[in-house]
């Protein structure tokens, strides 16, 4: 499985509806796809299920973020057959969390089609990451909770390889570099950048550059220092950089090569330059120079598709499903009908970014 991380040190560049976009342009290119929301805001999850089917997971979970020991003990019936339906990620964690299984059970995953999976985003996660704040020290002296906790998502993920078949994992995180996106990004396989052609997203790369140096010194040595039964937890490699698109960004046909208004086309140039300068050359060094210089898959995804974002997560389909949706409401059919080719050439678009990524993870370890 290649476990792909979608980060950027900043929030509003549209993580979330570029990994649920991308995950269904994988899934319809025959890769099974198992999209994992791990931001406590749970935007990702909100665009995959309805709000009311959510409360509903989420208010039979509770007690088992509560207290799950005592969850466990008062149900009548087994952990296993409570997450034989499909649960949030934190309550998936949580036996971990808490020390009270060495090892977690992956019960079902919500099946969004036939090669697309969710495993749900939840609020209270935040919890996970004070647990692995507090842990941090002892995974060094090899405390096997420690390193139950560092691996549990990534196993999480290899276990829905193996016991589901999916191939490629997409992780949706937070916009922080705190001690859960440490752990994340340092266990997947890569991760790529989306950004805004602006000052935040070049201060954000020189950011994540001098946090990778330190994330990679740190699991080093805590790798080098682990006998070899437990290195099995950890990838064999380091994460590595897949490189960076631009998105989301307003459309001025003709202005230059990458059709963007010149203030934001000044800040887009500058992004290769950064990469180069910032982040560590060892993290991309599977990638040719051309590559690590272009965004991932061109213009496909650069510019805005106005509206239709917002349409896509009111029927929680991907933009190019709108007009073939069922249920569409009278007030938006006009509107939908009169943009339909442009609806469908977002398919087009997204497909060609997933060919991208693809070949990016060409030849990568999980």
């Amino acid at each position: 499985m290649k476990i792909v991380s979608v980060f950027n040190n900043k929030g509003g560049v549209g993580k979330s509806t570029l990994s649920f976009h991308l995950a269904h342009a994988l899934a319809e290119q025959g890769i099974k796809t198992l999209l994992v929301d791990l931001d406590p805001q749970s935007n990702l999850t909100l665009q995959c299920l309805a709000s009311e089917d959510l409360e509903k997971m989420w208010s039979e979970e509770e007690p088992y973020i509560e207290d799950f020991q005592a969850a466990v003990e008062a149900s009548e019936q087994t952990y296993e057959e409570f997450i034989s339906k499909p649960r949030s990620i934190h309550c998936l964690l949580k036996p971990v969390e808490d020390g009270v299984y060495e090892s977690f059970v992956l019960g079902a995953v919500h099946e969004i089609n036939e090669n697309l999976g969710l495993i749900p985003g939840r609020l209270s996660l935040h919890t996970y990451e004070d647990k692995l704040a507090k842990s941090w020290s002892d995974a060094f002296m090899g405390e096997p909770q420690a390193l139950r906790l560092l691996s549990a998502i990534r196993g999480l993920c290899l276990e829905a390889s193996k016991k589901y078949g999916y191939q490629v994992a997409i992780l949706d995180t937070s916009p922080s570099l705190g001690m859960m996106n440490r752990v994340i990004i340092s266990t997947s396989t890569g991760f790529f950048v989306p950004c805004m052609p602006d000052m935040f997203s070049t201060f954000g790369l020189t950011n994540i550059g001098l946090a990778l140096r330190t994330w990679r010194t740190q699991f080093e040595t805590m790798y080098s220092l682990l006998p070899d039964k437990k290195r099995s937890n950890f990838p064999g490699h380091f994460v590595k950089f897949l490189g960076y698109t631009i998105f989301n960004s307003k459309r001025y046909a003709g202005q230059n090569d990458l059709d963007l208004a010149t203030a934001h086309y000044s800040y887009a140039k500058m992004i290769p330059d950064i990469i180069s300068e910032r982040i560590p050359q060892e993290s991309y060094s599977h990638l040719s120079g051309t590559d690590i210089s272009q965004p991932i898959g061109g213009k496909a995804i650069m510019h805005s598709h106005n509206t239709f974002p917002a349409m896509a997560q009111k029927y929680r389909v991907p933009m190019w499903a709108v007009p073939s949706t069922d249920n569409l409401l009278s007030e938006d059919k006009s509107t939908v009908s009169g943009n339909k080719g442009e609806y469908l050439a977002t398919q087009d678009k997204y497909h060609t970014f997933a060919r991208d990524l693809l070949s990016r993870l060409e030849g990568l370890d999980d």
